[in-house]
């Protein structure tokens, strides 16, 4: 039996500090260590594989060496948590990517690109669309720097400058983020905190809300102020922004509470933002359309007088009968997650094939042979946690790894592409080449989520989270702003939510309940608080310069000023949302869900 010790080394600021190398490892490794590359430019931060590798490596070290952990424990939880994260994460993520890839492959993502921008030609309008609500689609459904990648390379197609283009998208790529790639975010916090899934995006959707209505407001702003022009020219378009908001906020609050469509939070509000700005601007157009300065300047130039459109307009190429096609797949996957989401359904899924209990190359396997679960050796019923953490007589530590395929919200999206590419006939081929292009974009994804998933149930089951998070506890009452803020922090180490999230969510669950605040509201917060930190995070700069820049060159050039133009407002929003759960851990109580 391994008993976890919170003050291994008998002080409590050096057993903190030596529990925190492995997340610092990973940060230096993230965004610090310096390298030079074959041209002589000096760069920083390493490829975010080798980063997590050296945070478990250092992980190991401080578990077996600092917490003396068994070996054995160690490297079994760590397999756990990779393996846990791959059905119930990775999956997804597969899932989403193949379907979008589909719809590549056969042109039809062209004509959804199209039924988006024809909406508007006005500058402002056009990155509310694309940027906001189009961008929240396109991370409800993949994530992880995808919809920075769509939108922005849409926008430079549309003639915005690349460098404007990445920073718009990372701003706009906040709100959305909690509920990104079918709620992955969410579904880590669940499983790393064992808290309801249904709580949690429950409370992300009291929360969120807020930064809903005001990041369009700061995108139109932040936009037009880039490009010269007036408080008062960004706040012309001021009905058509707080259309787009209300109603993405309205909707997220709503679906966020549904047990069997929280998933699907940022598509249902990503197209009934769209649909809603559609059709508002069928009866509604700012008086002066707004165009960048370089348009303006030509436009000037050659006397055609103000609000010219330096794009010429022209009609929509597709009729309705091929828009509709286009949008068939998104649909057929908001129909798959909704019916494996339903409790219903995943019980009778989980119990469709016999009960199984037998032994399988040593390790103990039970349940049902469409859910085993494994119980992981060397660590199962063998972690005690003492307190403060755990009660006196606390049971050991269930560290068993589910194998829920049959009804894991992963094998329904796989399923929606599937259905899809049969919907939209494709040639084998087609098929080939999505499944090839899938897999090469897939490759880094799988490994970082891998290994930062085993990082956190190394971190939780050695007890160096516990270690954080009573240090913690020294904010006091202001632990809930800063709540929001380590978060914030979790996704710049980690590149994503997701990553943020299995790193501590365990943590602020940990230290709310030495607080006395609520798990399911401080645990939230790491969520929320998180997506403001989406924006500066290495990762997602990288994709939005390979995006929006053709030469690699150049976009290697941009990633600093695209790092300090973003930066301070990172900062401000996720005060913003430390405020927020402020309130609500003292104010508004009554808006924290029981967990």
């Amino acid at each position: 039996m391994y008993h976890q010790s919170y003050d291994p080394l008998g002080n409590a600021i050096l057993s903190t500090l030596v529990a925190a190398l492995p997340i610092a490892t990973l940060l230096y490794f993230i965004a610090i260590h310096p390298h030079t590359d074959e041209g002589g430019h000096r760069h920083y931060g390493i490829s975010a594989p080798w980063a997590a590798f050296f945070g478990v490596l250092i992980g190991f070290v401080v578990n077996l060496a600092m917490m003396r952990m068994p070996f054995g424990a160690a490297l079994s939880s760590f397999v756990q948590g990779a393996f846990s994260g791959f059905i119930g994460i990775i999956w997804i993520v597969i899932g989403a990517m193949f379907l979008y890839t589909i719809t590549l492959v056969t042109g039809k993502f062209e004509i959804v690109k199209e039924s988006i921008i024809h909406v508007t030609f006005d500058r402002r309008l056009q990155v509310l669309v694309i940027a906001f609500s189009f961008g929240a689609i396109i991370e409800g459904t993949s994530g992880f720097g995808t919809p920075v990648a769509i939108a922005g390379a849409m926008m430079v197609g549309l003639g915005f400058p690349p460098l404007q283009s990445a920073v718009l998208n990372l701003l706009a790529n906040t709100a959305p983020v909690a509920y990104g790639a079918i709620g992955t975010p969410i579904v880590t916090l669940a499983a790393v905190t064992g808290l309801s899934e249904t709580a949690l995006s429950t409370m992300a959707g009291r929360q969120l809300p807020f930064a809903s209505v005001l990041i369009p407001f700061w995108l139109v702003v932040t936009f037009v102020r880039m490009e010269g022009g007036t408080w008062g020219e960004a706040f012309e378009v001021w009905p058509a922004t707080a259309v787009a908001g209300v109603v993405f906020a309205v909707v997220q609050n709503l679906v966020s509470a549904s047990e069997s469509l929280h998933l699907l939070t940022d598509v249902f509000a990503g197209l009934t933002s769209v649909i809603a700005v559609v059709v508002f601007l069928r009866f509604w157009h700012p008086k002066q359309r707004f165009e960048m300065r370089a348009e303006r300047a030509r436009v000037a130039a050659s006397g055609a007088g103000t609000g010219a459109m330096a794009k010429e307009e022209y009609s929509y190429p597709y009729s309705l009968r091929q828009t509709i096609a286009a949008w068939v797949p998104w649909v057929i996957l908001i129909v798959c997650v909704a019916i494996w989401g339903t409790p219903g359904i995943k019980a009778a899924l989980n119990t469709l094939l016999p009960k199984i209990d037998t032994s399988l190359l040593g390790v103990h396997v039970s349940g049902n042979l469409s859910d085993p679960v494994f119980d992981m050796p060397f660590a199962n019923k063998l972690i005690q946690r003492a307190p403060p953490v755990a009660p006196v007589n606390a049971a050991p530590e269930t560290v068993q790894f589910v194998f829920n395929y049959l009804s894991a919200a992963g094998t329904g999206v796989v399923i929606a592409a599937v259905l899809s590419g049969v919907y939209l006939r494709m040639s084998a081929a087609q098929w080939r080449q999505a499944i090839v292009r899938t897999a090469r974009r897939m490759r880094v994804p799988v490994l970082v989520i891998g290994q930062v998933l085993g990082l956190a149930a190394l971190t939780r089951y050695g007890g160096t989270d516990a270690i954080l998070g009573l240090a913690f506890t020294a904010t006091g009452v202001l632990y809930p702003f800063f709540a929001a803020y380590l978060g914030w922090l979790g996704v710049f180490l980690g590149g994503s939510d997701t990553a943020s999230n299995a790193l501590f969510g365990s943590l602020q669950k940990i230290t709310a309940q030495q607080l006395h605040l609520s798990p399911i509201l401080t645990a939230a917060a790491n969520s929320t608080g998180g997506v403001m930190g989406k924006m500066i995070d290495p990762q997602s700069i990288t994709v939005a310069t390979s995006a929006c820049y053709e030469d690699p060159a150049e976009g290697r050039v941009a990633l600093g000023p695209i790092f300090r133009t973003v930066f301070w407002h990172s900062i401000a929003l996720a005060a913003f949302m430390g405020i927020i759960v402020m309130l609500q851990a003292y104010v508004f109580t009554g808006m924290v869900p029981p967990g």
